[in-house]
């Protein structure tokens, strides 16, 4: 299964506009609560510079662009932990992701019912960041009660380790901080954080959804914001998403990048997200380039070359013997793979070659 993003927020803060404005999955956008109720997952092309540049200069019969998947979850309301609204449908759906799009309501709007009155970006994070700590607290104190017994009385190591986990854990989300800044030092213990599934595990970025005059700038809010997560190594990605949508709706590439340059923006913020969600899911691209077929593969972040080979056929990676991987950077500018392999570019690499982002990639192999 894909890797997904969730984007998550209280009810009417723009969550499904701006994922209409992702996919072409339109998401139900109305002014009242829950108008999600299924959560829309779309599939969705990351824009890619590099790849336009590589498809320019092979000309190839097919391109195959990456792509990440956003989930638009139902809006949570205070309370979710125990079950008021949709909570633990919501709490369900996102426990289901693996990044967190935290969308935030950072504009003015008398015709936009705010859930709870007034607009506060930071006091509708802390709803939602309470909501998913307390339901993160109950599964840990759950573990401890099944697991201390077993980790303190008898010799098992691994409920021993798994116990001092949770316990570490227990103490971050009483002090109100999420299971992400628990620094864990053994591969064991980071198997066992992840197999848990916490919410508050999930790397996260805030997403504040601002009025089309902010849009390039941002506002007192979105300030209000970034004072507000300055602990927590988060990201904060600055969105308009109504002005997103009316660009959308625009015919043409020229038109897009005309409207774009009236509101001060060189791109929108919709390729800004998806390239944010990418990193965010800890995702990077190698290619391969021919005649045939200019392709984007998704690797995670540090994966050997055996391991990128695999995500093309199980059988490149079970008989790998080798790689050959040419700089794009050096593709470009020497203009063919012919010339990087006369210019004595190409490098061959072997199993423990950790493979970049923006490489593009010959496997050899034999089964």
């Amino acid at each position: 299964m894909a890797l997904q993003c969730g984007i998550v927020g209280l009810p009417n803060v723009g969550k499904s506009t701006l994922f209409n404005c992702l996919s072409n999955a339109k998401a139900q956008s109305a002014n009242f609560p829950f108008c999600t109720i299924e959560p829309n997952v779309g599939v969705i092309t990351v824009p890619d510079d590099r790849l336009t540049k590589l498809v320019e200069m092979c000309n190839p019969r097919s391109v195959v662009p990456a792509t990440v998947e956003i989930v638009d979850i139902a809006g949570l309301v205070k309370g979710a932990s125990k079950g008021e609204g949709l909570g633990n449908k919501f709490l369900a759906n996102i426990r289901e992701t693996d990044a967190i799009l935290h969308v935030l309501r950072c504009f003015d709007d008398d015709n936009i019912t705010h859930v709870d009155g007034t607009v506060d970006p930071v006091r509708d994070k802390e709803i939602i960041d309470y909501e998913l700590l307390i339901k993160d607290l109950e599964t840990v104190e759950s573990r401890i009660a099944k697991t201390q017994k077993q980790a303190q009385t008898g010799g098992d190591k691994i409920a021993k380790m798994q116990y001092e986990v949770l316990l570490k854990y227990q103490e971050a989300l009483q002090c109100g901080k999420p299971a992400r800044s628990v620094e864990l030092d053994t591969p064991d213990e980071q198997r066992f954080a992840r197999d848990m599934f916490l919410l508050t595990n999930k790397p996260v970025m805030y997403v504040c959804n601002v009025d089309d005059a902010s849009a390039a700038t941002g506002n007192a809010y979105v300030e209000a914001v970034r004072e507000a997560v300055k602990d927590e190594g988060a990201q904060i990605l600055v969105v308009a998403a109504q002005t997103e949508a009316e660009i959308a709706e625009l015919d043409t590439f020229e038109d897009r990048q005309e409207f774009l340059a009236e509101i001060g923006l060189q791109e929108s913020g919709v390729a800004r997200l998806i390239r944010a969600a990418y990193a965010l899911l800890d995702l990077q691209t190698y290619f391969t380039a021919g005649e045939d077929e200019v392709r984007a593969w998704t690797f995670m972040r540090g994966s050997k070359a055996p391991k990128c080979a695999g995500i093309i056929h199980t059988d490149f990676e079970k008989g790998f013997i080798r790689a050959e991987v040419i700089k794009y950077d050096d593709y470009v500018t020497l203009g063919s793979e012919a010339a990087v392999r006369q210019a004595g570019k190409m490098n061959v690499e072997g199993k423990e070659y950790i493979v970049q982002d923006g490489d593009i990639m010959h496997f050899l192999f034999n089964v």
